[in-house]
């Protein structure tokens, strides 16, 4: 392989979020992986370094070139420079545009089990949350929307927004055309305006993709503002680099206004230059990361089926984090994940805070060496053990 997945970095004492834990713990939680980034990006970054003067950055025309010829050549979906904002992460851009978008105690629908985040940015801005939760078939493990309960939450009078994630974090889905176009015409039909959170959308299974919302239809182009990012896919959340995209010009002007009034609408002397590299650059890398992260998915799932069938791994198709239904071991996520983590130092999502529907689940993060995941798989076993348990 032209990349190498399998050296273990040693991360701590880098002032890691993930690997900030205890000397024998090992962190398998929060949505960053233990990859080296692409070389390409990593030789952009040098050679900006090199310079060694680090003002005020303006957003170069490469930047937008970059994320046009990207989402067309991958997800044929043209966009117009026009329609790109830029914005120093999906969240804060979220935060900023529930906070224009909306005014305190409207409602705000979300799709639970969802990232749990999107939580905060709905509470914080003094709106209040409206779950949909998704209908999970535990024969299957799989999920699907209850489009039903959808529209009576979009109807009611005071709901003006509605929060996508697509593909789903932390469930793994991704969404079929059918099921935005639906959701599309019921935001329009309510008067909903739709957040499309696309930053998972580049890790995808080889040979799948996702549809993004915007492409789907007239409609859907014209009540969204998708929110997308090279980060994820590319490891390079600490660049603080993402963008906005909205066709409809009052609600581009909306999200204009939400960045700039809260100062989240400037790059600095990396981020533009990093998403640049990873577009133009890192296809290769990434589709190498991505059949890893699948062989990576196919060994859990070898593992869980041979070794632990008290826990079964859900069917996704995106992401490189694992949804583990542990509803057959009769305990709750918060007290099943703290107590594998006492006894065996692995640190795993308590799939309760994404909502009260994730509360038979844990989230895994794979995007790991080999050896690693082995390692996670070997404490997980043993955390769940009888003798270890008593």
């Amino acid at each position: 392989m032209k990349y190498d997945f399998d050296t273990v970095i040693n991360r701590r004492g880098t002032d890691s979020v993930k690997w900030n834990v205890g000397k024998n713990e090992l962190p398998m939680w929060v949505a960053d992986m233990d990859f080296r980034v692409a070389p390409e990006i990593g030789e952009a970054i040098k050679k900006r370094m090199e310079h060694g003067v680090f003002g005020y950055s303006v957003i170069p025309d490469e930047w937008y070139g970059a994320y046009m010829n990207w989402w067309r050549e991958r997800h044929g979906f043209l966009m117009k420079k026009d329609g790109l904002l830029f914005c120093t992460g999906v969240v804060p851009a979220i935060s900023s545009i529930v906070r224009k978008l909306t005014t305190p105690n409207e409602n705000v629908v979300i799709q639970t089990p969802v990232y749990n985040v999107f939580f905060n940015s709905v509470l914080n801005n003094g709106c209040r949350v409206l779950e949909n939760q998704l209908v999970y078939d535990s024969t299957n493990c799989t999920y699907s929307m209850d489009l039903e309960d959808l529209e009576k939450k979009l109807a009611d009078p005071q709901t003006t927004l509605m929060i996508l994630c697509n593909p789903h974090n932390p469930v793994g889905k991704i969404w079929e055309r059918k099921t935005l176009e639906k959701i599309g015409s019921l935001a329009k039909k309510h008067n909903v305006t739709v957040i499309s959170d696309e930053i998972h959308c580049d890790i995808t299974e080889p040979g799948k993709s996702y549809v993004p919302f915007a492409s789907v239809s007239d409609i859907c182009r014209e009540i969204s503002v998708s929110c997308i990012a090279p980060t994820k896919a590319f490891n390079i959340a600490g660049m603080k680099s993402a963008a906005v995209y909205a066709e409809n010009p009052v609600l581009r002007h909306k999200a204009w206004r939400a960045l700039n009034t809260d100062e989240i609408a400037e790059p600095n002397s990396f981020a533009c230059i990093a998403a640049v590299a990873a577009f133009s650059e890192g296809g290769e890398w990434l589709d190498a990361m991505r059949e890893y992260v699948s062989e990576n998915r196919k060994r859990v799932c070898e593992f869980m089926k041979n070794e632990i069938p008290e826990i079964s791994v859900v069917k996704s198709d995106a992401t490189y984090l694992l949804w583990l239904d542990i509803s057959k071991t009769g305990m709750e996520s918060t007290r099943f994940a703290a107590e594998i983590r006492e006894r065996t130092g692995l640190f795993l999502t308590a799939g309760s805070v994404y909502g009260e529907a994730g509360k038979n689940f844990l989230r895994m993060n794979i995007a790991c060496p080999k050896a690693t995941l082995e390692d996670g798989l070997t404490r997980l076993k043993k955390g769940m053990t009888r003798g270890d348990r008593d």
